[in-house]
């Protein structure tokens, strides 16, 4: 169980840091908390205030200063109590007021979907952190003590808080260089994500640990030995791979548990760069080398500042193990990140140096200006802020560091949007290469550009970054308007086709002018601009789209209907097929293709020249544009489903499905199927934008309540968003 923080703890880890705290303002800010916190208490039962609490002890321990303490002590006070930011101010100042106000979330803002919500929650945040870093410092504090007590919230709680973790905040701690926070992070939000994989991992560590600590001990004193005799002044520390990290290597990437190399790693801490590559020299005198496993991180930093040598060497026994060299600047920087500016202040630079190492924030931010797409921040934290980076060379010796997956128009829009806008080819290594290439650290690119019109549309699907995807999109926002209206008013009309959207053109101008509003657009034309150049992503708002033609229009169109749609009330027909058609005897019932009524379906029937009965559901869309032809009315007669209809009977009945696009999504599609014994008559999947993947499916079915059953199965599938029931 997590330990439950009281004031006398936080006064004690302050006392230990030796660091000069205000603990006057620090009592006061943690008075205000708890009378504020009063009445509240945490789902696990303890006083709220142990929180706000815990959330400081963790900053104390990063070494954060005063002011970051008492903002953390009053970080849900603005959210979750009647105090005032104002009333913060004024007793505690603007740089506390801004902190916590940074931190909390946009309660009040109505939004269509929690993807929305928490992408304005994390631009919100983001751009207080470019006024003050130590926001995202008491956030990444909060998320990790909120990790550390998730056992007491509710599953799907656990589920989705675990997710947000593991894509949002544990690449920010990573990106900002707070390693130990990182792997915390991404260790418990694992717990809950694959519980079955964390407990074998678990497991295997814990059954090596005795083994694992010999052989270390032996390693230290040989190596220890060695640097003496070699007069180098140095501290020697071991380290075991976090637990995701070792699931990385093993559920991610298929390795054995053997395989892994840097399970076990010693670490040789020294005085100067030159002192690194000298302890390099014996590490590999003493030790063999294993070929392409030495990284120099020092002459090519990582883009969260982290230095040090790598290398992967066998001992003796041909067992092998990592070896980390690096000095101790590097190791403060290496192990808190951003938070060494206020821990270690001697020697880790001064403002000028935390506002170029946070430059990539406001990077961030302004891209996001070109973005219509609110979701659009927490895709770039999920790949521009990835773990996985590559260093690419360019021709002068220059180095670029990108997101692992990042192809030669990545790199070419890295290096200036008018050089990827005219880029006609690319080289690599002196070779000529595909565009679409994707870059592996060490290769040298060369750009070839040339008066092109621009970039194609087409490489929006194909780059990595955001920041490529938002200057390619830019280009084409500025300078092809015409063409993208026309574009966005092509897709647009072929999705409202696909969902039976169908208007007056009366009725069209007034809606296509309401969803221009609903995007902040200020004509029809900027909506459709947006949606040809890939501002607007259509797949996203469908849904809310069809909810409100639904709301507007078929509500009208349906009552006018009913008015006229026949009454069963003559002599009904003999069942056939199921169906009871009103005073028909035995007559032929076919069932529509283009809605696929089920037993449960409220029905009706069309006669047919020479086939009989089609039977449609009542809502289809095909029937209330028949009604409007008033020589056709006369030929819809009622129908319904006879009580003794057979259960064992097989209807066509189509899905359909869209997901996030992944490996394995039809395998799981299918599997889910095929575990509930329903025949797939079709399948059809198509690539939708933004790495989306719409799917129909075909299936046989019984009645509505089966339907319903499938569906719900469908959705709970890996990366489902939506799951209905077609109209075509």
């Amino acid at each position: 169980m997590e330990k439950i923080y009281t004031i006398d703890d936080l006064m004690r880890v302050i006392e230990e840091s030796g660091r000069n705290y205000d603990r006057a303002r620090i009592m006061a800010a943690y008075q205000l908390a708890e009378q504020a916190h009063k009445q509240q208490v945490r789902r696990s039962g303890e006083p709220y205030i142990s929180h706000p609490v815990a959330v400081a002890h963790i900053l104390v321990g990063l070494g954060m200063d005063t002011e970051t303490v008492v903002a953390a002590l009053l970080h849900d006070v603005v959210e979750d109590t009647e105090t005032t930011s104002e009333a913060i101010e004024k007793q505690f100042g603007k740089d506390v007021a801004l902190m916590v106000n940074g931190v909390t979330k946009l309660g009040q803002v109505p939004f269509s979907t929690r993807e929305e919500q928490q992408a304005e929650n994390v631009r919100k945040m983001l751009l207080a952190m470019a006024q003050d870093v130590r926001v995202i410092l008491i956030k990444l504090a909060d998320r990790l003590h909120n990790m550390r007590t998730m056992d007491s919230m509710p599953p799907q709680k656990q589920l989705d808080k675990s997710l947000e973790t593991m894509e949002v905040y544990a690449p920010l701690a990573h990106r900002l260089g707070i390693k130990s926070v990182k792997e915390e992070l991404e260790d418990t939000a694992l717990k809950f994500l694959d519980i079955t994989a964390y407990g074998e991992i678990e497991s295997q560590l814990k059954l090596r640990k005795d083994e694992r600590s010999k052989f270390l001990q032996m390693i230290r004193e040989r190596l220890t030995r060695r640097l003496t005799d070699e007069n180098i002044h140095f501290h020697l520390e071991s380290r075991v791979k976090s637990i995701y990290g070792i699931y990385r290597k093993v559920y991610m990437q298929g390795r054995a548990f053997d395989e892994i190399f840097d399970v076990y790693a010693l670490r040789v801490i020294v005085d100067t760069a030159n002192e690194c590559y000298n302890v390099l020299g014996v590490v590999h005198d003493m030790f063999r080398p294993i070929p392409n496993r030495f990284k120099d991180y020092i002459s090519t930093p990582k883009a969260n500042m982290y230095q040090s040598l790598h290398t992967t060497v066998l001992d003796k026994e041909g067992i092998p193990f990592e070896i980390q060299i690096r000095t101790w600047d590097m190791h403060y920087i290496a192990e808190y990140g951003v938070a060494a500016h206020w821990k270690y202040k001697a020697g880790i630079g001064g403002k000028d140096t935390l506002e170029e190492k946070l430059a990539w924030v406001r990077q961030l931010l302004e891209a996001q200006q070109e973005s219509d797409d609110v979701e659009d921040i927490v895709r770039t934290i999920k790949t521009d802020i990835a773990p996985e980076e590559v260093f690419v060379f360019t021709p002068k010796g220059d180095v670029l560091s990108l997101p692992s997956g990042s192809t030669v128009i990545d790199f070419a829009y890295a290096i200036h949007s008018a050089v990827g806008n005219r880029m006609q080819g690319a080289k690599i290594d002196g070779r000529i290469v595909p565009i679409d290439t994707v870059v592996k650290t060490g290769m040298i690119v060369e750009i070839i550009t040339g008066n092109t019109k621009g970039p194609n549309r087409d490489w929006i699907k194909i780059v990595k970054t955001s920041e490529a995807r938002n200057k390619i999109k830019s280009w084409f926002k500025k300078e092809r308007r015409e063409e993208n209206i026309i574009e966005g008013r092509s897709e647009l009309e072929r999705e409202f086709r696909r969902n039976s959207i169908m208007l007056s053109e009366q009725q069209m101008n007034e809606f296509l002018l309401f969803l221009a509003e609903k995007q902040q657009m200020h004509t029809v034309e900027d909506f459709l601009a947006a949606i040809g150049y890939g501002g607007i992503s259509l797949s996203k708002i469908i849904p809310r789209v069809k909810a409100e033609y639904i709301k507007r229009y078929r509500t009208t169109e349906e009552e006018k209907a009913s008015q006229v749609l026949p009454k069963l009330t003559q002599k009904k027909s003999k069942v056939s097929s199921g169906v009871i058609v009103e005073g028909l005897d035995s007559c032929l019932v076919k069932f529509a293709q283009c809605c696929n009524p089920l037993p449960g379906d409220p029905i009706i029937g069309f006669i047919t020249r020479g086939s009989g009965v089609s039977i449609h559901k009542a809502d289809c869309p095909n029937v209330h544009n028949s009604m409007k032809d008033p020589e056709q009315v006369s030929r819809w007669v009622s129908a319904e489903w006879a009580d003794n209809a057979t259960r064992r009977e097989v209807f066509k009945s189509a899905i359909d499905l869209l997901a996030h696009d992944r490996g394995l999504l039809l395998a799981d599609v299918s599997i889910t199927l095929s575990n509930m014994h329903i025949p797939i008559h079709a399948l059809q999947a198509r690539e939708m934008k933004d790495g989306m993947t719409a799917i129909t499916l075909t299936l046989g079915t019984t009645n509505l309540e089966q339907l319903s059953n499938i569906m719900a199965n469908l959705r709970k599938i890996e990366g489902v968003v939506e799951v209905k029931r077609s109209n075509q």
